[in-house]
């Protein structure tokens, strides 16, 4: 019998992915934990591993395919002892759909639009609800779609159960609402236009982006390019644009003293082991100020352990270690690998794990669990000269620190001017989780972590 291989769930949130490259040929054989392909995620490219034994009768996706659907069919395998050809022809009837997933736009853009109810006429309000759900629901069932997917139809005006879902067991995702909206079917019934007089007045609607040709015409042709978004680009705007719109962040700022750290890191780094590798002669580790910075705050999470919490809406969630996640800038975009349990490791661990984490994310090759969770972040752009700014915070985290620069500056001690290396970090808070009094107390903690660095080394 033939071994249906699908598009795997790379990850809890992963709906689609792109299938961007095959390892094997048909006709190879292939054994449980032989890499197949690479999938590309919105963050990471993933290397997918074969389970079972056989051959492979038939690549139904090609390589360099875009929006394969999780759970989609993708290749064939024939079992050992079976006709390879006969194998190959179980796939081919699936093969054009999930070939032509970049393009289900245009094709799905007529399916969803609901068909004239067949009842006899009634109130307006009547018709809307008696009107059949394109997505097999009748009226008054659960209609099966994903949060993004029914935020996106609610601010575009579509009806969801008139959609015809793609996701698993026919779930409206977020791919059938665009293919909706590409095509300007499924608009929602018109129940909420024919309310009775002296229903309450629906809230205004938010103001939408510009359609992109109108976009377009504000310039002159030949003038720019145009570079399609990305699934990373995607990501990182529906991300933030969530995070900030749904979270209600404040901010409190506070200059930290370097001079002592500074000194420690040097004394540290000085006093590293050397190791023999290919290179030459190595030191064991060496520490940055962003590795001293880490370890501060997760200390900080603990000494305050109120602020080392995450949001939901039935329950607060209390971490008790601090995992710290640090934004790595990588080609067209930037993803947040964590430093789980950063409040047991020393900054040597940390610094070490720190590299490889920032090397493979710039690679694209973190698994999702190095950059899924985590109970806070750090966002550093000292490196870049920048004095101090405001960072958005990574849900499902309650906090995030923006460090600038570590500059000299003029500070007065006991009423005298003197010289110091002064770092402002600003913390991000979500004010759902963390109130201000507390955000303070967790800012405080991070100062005095700091400015004494001795006693992140007991």
């Amino acid at each position: 019998m033939p071994i249906n291989i699908t598009m795997p769930a790379l990850s809890p949130t992963m709906e689609e992915g792109n299938l961007s490259k095959w390892l094997v040929k048909e006709g190879d054989k292939v054994s449980p934990g032989d890499v197949i392909a690479e999938i590309e995620t919105d963050k990471a490219t993933m290397e997918v591993e074969a389970v079972d034994e056989g051959t492979v009768a038939k690549l139904v996706v090609p390589a360099g395919t875009e929006g394969v659907k999780v759970n989609a069919l993708i290749a064939v395998l024939a079992a050992e002892g079976e006709d390879a050809a006969a194998a190959a022809k179980s796939g081919d009837g699936a093969a054009p759909a999930k070939a032509e997933a970049p393009k289900a736009d245009a094709s799905k853009a007529e399916t969803p639009k609901p068909e004239a109810p067949k009842q006899e006429p009634a109130a307006p309000a009547a018709k809307a609800e008696a009107a059949p759900a394109a997505n097999g629901h009748a009226n008054g069932e659960r209609i099966f779609a994903s949060p993004l997917a029914r935020r996106i139809a609610s601010e575009a005006g579509i009806d969801v159960a008139a959609l015809t879902g793609s996701g698993p067991h026919g779930r409206v995702v977020k791919a059938d609402v665009d293919a909706a909206i590409s095509g300007g079917g499924a608009k929602a019934a018109p129940a909420a236009k024919a309310a009775p007089a002296g229903a309450a007045a629906p809230a205004t609607a938010a103001p939408k982006a510009m359609p992109d040709e109108q976009v377009l015409k504000l310039f002159a042709e030949g003038s720019y390019e145009l570079i399609p978004h990305d699934n990373m680009r995607k990501t990182i705007a529906r991300r933030l644009v969530e995070a900030k719109t749904t979270i209600p962040h404040f901010y409190l700022t506070l200059d930290c003293e370097l001079d002592a750290l500074l000194a420690l890191r040097t004394q540290i780094n000085a006093a590293a082991p050397v190791k023999k590798t290919e290179k030459g002669e190595t030191p064991a580790y060496k520490l940055s100020v962003n590795d001293m910075v880490i370890k501060a705050l997760a200390m900080a999470l603990i000494a305050v352990p109120d602020a080392n919490a995450s949001w939901t809406e039935n329950a607060m969630i209390k971490h008790k270690h601090a995992d710290v996640g640090v934004a790595v800038s990588i080609p067209g975009g930037l993803i947040t690998p964590i430093i789980r349990r950063a409040d047991e490791k020393t900054m040597s661990v940390i610094s070490n794990e720190m590299k490889d984490l920032a090397g493979r994310a710039r690679s694209r090759k973190l698994k999702p669990e190095e950059y899924q969770g985590g109970t806070t972040a750090v966002s550093n752009l000292g490196m870049f000269g920048v004095k101090d700014f405001s960072a958005v915070i990574n849900p499902p985290h309650a906090t995030i620190l923006a460090v600038g620069a570590g500059e000299q500056r003029a500070v007065v001690k006991n009423g005298e001017i003197k010289i110091a290396t002064i770092m402002s970090v600003t913390l991000s808070t979500d004010h759902r989780a963390v109130d201000g009094a507390l955000g303070a107390e967790l800012l405080v903690a991070f100062k005095r972590m700091i400015e004494n660095p001795m006693g992140m080394l007991v």
